[in-house]
């Protein structure tokens, strides 16, 4: 029986980061993980190899589509899927391999197998080599999610896949149907259909990106169907037969669509499945998460979880948030994570990113603002770049100017968020926004711009 400050079962974004917080914190540190390679979902099969893919589909693209129009002639472009799967794959080793590193560095056991809560402070692994008992004053479960399955719709692996073998392709799928028009979905969808494929997107909602501000995902949706995805929305699936390569998939009160490949996207679910929860006389909600109160702490005393386990946005950077503020909660006493300043990306093409609310949320909790909205078209960065779609949406209360929500289309979405978030954090106005001197010529210059437009003051439009 090995002692320990804090055991940790799960290696994904939650899980080590919050290992390598506490060890960095002085305590001694077991960090519990089933899968041979470390990083978790995220690292191993999410958003690192998914990101290796949209970044090689889009240069793909680009060399056979658009460097024309900045005279850079390209003859004969060809794909090579095996050579683009290897590079993704190489990326995912080179992040595993980063994270193994970040343990041994920081002098944090790595224990191979399935953690199981046996009781407060007590931690059963089974894997290689002997059954072990780890004890521990803190046991933090940072499981992570899988995928959630469809009713009616089963997953052999082959035809009929999640994101992990959609990742792993060898060959493009003349037509490829996604279930799901969510940020997983989108991006998937997205790579395939640079890559050659047919793709149709079937949704159950009436709307692209559920939770995601309105207007935002209406623009989407218009440049989606532009690049050449057909989008359905209203669409419930209740089935899927696989007859040889070909699958049918069938629609509630609809045609049904045959497919070379179907791609199940319709979200997840915490994994707390054989952790040991009901022994443990662990407390979960409705939806299967387990609850812990603000100090991420279950009713079991000394058991803690953290990451898509629990409430908040299922994100890896939310999973890291809460690993860091767990360790300090432990150490100091004190550690927050403001749920409400997670930003969300959607890393197609153009990026989707927003923080904060939508102004659907604003209106139906009665909230006074006004928005801002200025588009990519009128940027000079962004006309000199070739990447003129998309716009900044600014939203601000009404009579305080407290900056309330970001949501942008376009051109490096992702990065420019960073920018509203740390502004929100420190509750700035969008006056504050509008103030702050961009450098020009910048993409950044949008949000500079749609803050100025709160007030009708844009310059540029």
């Amino acid at each position: 029986m090995a002692e320990y400050d804090v055991v940790i079962i799960g290696a994904g974004p939650g899980g080590y980061v919050a290992a390598i917080r506490a060890a960095q914190l002085g305590f001694t540190v077991a960090c519990v993980e089933k899968e041979p390679t470390l990083g978790g979902t995220c690292v191993r099969v999410g958003c690192i190899p998914s990101k290796a893919l949209l970044e090689s589909s889009e240069r793909y693209l680009e060399a056979r589509e658009h460097l024309a129009a900045h005279g850079v002639k390209v003859e004969g472009v060809s794909l090579d899927l095996a050579a683009m799967q290897q590079r993704k794959d190489a990326v995912v080793k080179s992040n595993t391999d980063g994270v193994a590193y970040l343990l041994k560095k920081n002098k944090i056991e790595r224990v191979v197998g399935t953690g199981r809560l046996v009781k407060a402070g007590e931690v059963a692994v089974e894997g290689e080599g002997e059954p072990r008992t780890l004890t521990a004053k803190h046991v933090v479960l940072a499981t992570g999610s899988r995928v959630a399955p469809l009713k009616g719709v089963e997953l052999d692996g082959d035809r009929v896949g999640s994101s992990t073998e959609a990742l792993a392709w060898s060959e493009v799928p003349k037509h490829l149907v996604v279930v799901g028009a969510g940020v997983i979905g989108l991006e998937l969808g997205s790579v395939w259909r640079r890559l050659g494929a047919d793709v149709t997107v079937l949704e159950y909602l009436d709307r692209i990106l559920p939770g995601m501000d309105e207007e935002i995902a209406k623009e989407a949706r218009k440049l989606f169907t532009k690049q050449g995805m057909t989008l359905r929305t209203g669409v419930a699936v209740t089935g899927a037969t696989v007859k040889g390569k070909k699958v049918t998939v069938h629609v509630d009160g609809g045609d049904d669509v045959v497919a070379d490949r179907v791609l199940v996207a319709t979200g997840r679910l915490p994994n707390t499945e054989g952790l040991g929860l009901e022994d443990a006389g662990v407390q979960v909600d409705a939806r299967g998460r387990v609850v812990v109160d603000e100090r991420f702490e279950t009713n079991v005393p000394g058991v803690y979880a953290i990451g898509d386990l629990i409430h908040g946005p299922m994100l890896a950077h939310k999973a890291e948030e809460d690993g860091v503020a767990l360790a300090e909660l432990l150490a100091t006493g004190h550690g927050h994570v403001d749920y409400g300043l997670v930003p969300n990306v959607v890393y197609t093409d153009p990026e989707i990113a927003s923080v904060g609310r939508t102004e659907e949320e604003l209106k139906a909790q009665g909230v006074p603002y006004r928005k801002g909205v200025f588009a990519f078209q009128a940027n000079g960065r962004a006309r000199a770049m070739g990447r003129t779609e998309g716009k900044v949406k600014v939203l601000a209360h009404e009579a305080t100017d407290r900056v309330l929500g970001v949501h942008v289309i376009g051109a490096r979405a992702g990065d420019l968020i960073a920018e509203a978030v740390a502004a929100m954090a420190f509750h700035a106005s969008s006056e504050d926004l509008a103030r702050v001197v961009h450098a020009h010529p910048t993409l950044s210059e949008v949000l500079k711009e749609a803050a100025l437009a709160v007030d009708g003051r844009a310059l540029h439009s």
